[in-house]
């Protein structure tokens, strides 16, 4: 891919998503462009960026942006958002809070959301009935695969036996082992497409939290404080904003109350 044409994928793939890219990223873009191309039947990286610059219906260009995005996860993956997430909705609901509302901003392959249900369902108990839980992902390939809601054994092994059993059916597909979330998990999701890059959101709340992990890594500084605004906006008093161990919001919104590293509630 010729440099002035990966400039060209750069600023698209910002426009439209907010994902920034450095230069180091050329091989990757190229590689995943070449994905696309391939399915097309075409060899000319100028004329794959032609197509999806004049394709009135934004098809090609969700297509596009999946096979950009990177989807990196797993089940309870770090583990203590979700322990500190039991504790604030055991005590919300001993308050006497019957309704619930978590939203989990970047659900990638579903793998968080389904941690988030499980979670949820092992502590309020009985007092799941109020709950519901939004998941949203800018990649309809991933939102495929989260509404399917079913894992190779590789995928689920950091899920404890317990849950395990619990939430999931085991069965064989094509002599792999297989496990496929339960109705009562799948009743309590929503899974929607969500440009994150593109606020206002369309929700109204109130949130009584919000997981936005490991994906304003990706986006420059203005982006990060709008999307932490939005964030505040749909937050309930008390609400929390969950963001990854390795981000910080330190800088995009001074008006949440740093409970911890990577946690951040609204006065």
């Amino acid at each position: 891919m010729e440099p002035k044409t990966f400039d060209k994928f750069r600023e698209l793939v910002y426009a439209k998503s907010g994902i920034t890219l450095g230069p180091h990223k050329a091989s990757l873009v190229s590689a995943r462009v070449a994905r696309r191309m391939r399915a097309l039947g075409m060899t000319n990286h100028d004329a794959y960026l032609d197509l999806i610059l004049r394709d009135d219906t934004g098809g090609e260009l969700i297509l596009f942006l999946d096979a950009i995005s990177t989807n990196v996860t797993s089940f309870f993956r770090e583990s203590d958002h979700f322990e500190f997430l039991a504790e604030a909705l055991q005590r919300w609901r001993k308050e006497g809070q019957t309704r619930f509302r978590i939203w989990c901003a970047a659900a990638s392959t579903g793998e968080e959301p389904y941690t988030l249900a499980m979670t949820a369902l092992d502590s309020l108990g009985a007092g799941a009935r109020g709950l519901r839980i939004l998941a949203t992902d800018i990649s309809t390939r991933v939102l495929q695969v989260c509404m399917d809601g079913t894992y190779p054994q590789s995928k689920i092994q950091s899920v404890p036996p317990a849950l395990l059993s619990r939430h999931f059916s085991r069965y064989n597909d094509n002599e792999n082992t297989v496990y496929s979330a339960n109705d009562e998990l799948r009743k309590l999701l929503t899974f929607r497409r969500l440009n994150l890059a593109t606020p206002p959101y369309p929700m109204k709340g109130p949130m009584d939290v919000i997981f936005c992990r490991n994906v304003m890594i990706y986006f420059d500084d203005g982006l990060r404080i709008r999307l932490a605004q939005e964030a505040k906006r749909l937050l309930k008093p008390g609400g929390y904003f969950i963001v990854g161990h390795s981000e910080s919001l330190v800088g995009s919104a001074r008006e949440f109350r740093v409970i911890r590293p990577s946690v951040y509630q609204k006065p």
